[in-house]
């Protein structure tokens, strides 16, 4: 799972979750892969991202990159900000582990990559 991916996911749909955001990544394998650097990608999606969540993803995979707390004005022409969000935002890969609901602490597990965010029909 990237932390692109992450930074979308929400566990809302549990009953009574109000927010269910962001999930909490418990990582047990964690892999770098290498994709080709796309600039005009990552400028499009910084106005979208949570940069709260993103900075705490990148935390719990150990991957801060001395990332700031928050979106500094100019950021789309700042090309040292932006590879290292390239980096953390599609390199960073958590193969194996969990995400877990701020609200419930209900874990959904993460197998080769994709989060299996199924419920239960007790659960709805």
């Amino acid at each position: 799972m990237k932390l692109v991916t992450h930074n979308m996911l929400t566990s809302k749909g549990i009953r009574n979750v109000k927010t269910g955001f962001p999930l909490k990544i418990q990582a047990d394998e964690v892999r770098t892969v290498d994709i080709d650097y796309n600039q005009e990608f990552i400028v499009r999606m910084v106005p979208k991202l949570d940069w709260d969540a993103l900075v705490f993803a990148a935390k719990s995979v150990g991957h801060q990159d001395d990332l700031p707390t928050a979106i500094p004005d100019g950021f789309d022409n700042d090309i040292d900000l932006l590879k290292k969000l390239h980096h953390i935002l599609l390199e960073v890969e958590v193969v194996t582990g969990a995400l877990e609901c701020p609200e419930t602490r209900r874990k959904f597990p993460i197998s080769n990559g994709i989060p299996n965010m199924l419920l239960n029909e007790d659960e709805i």
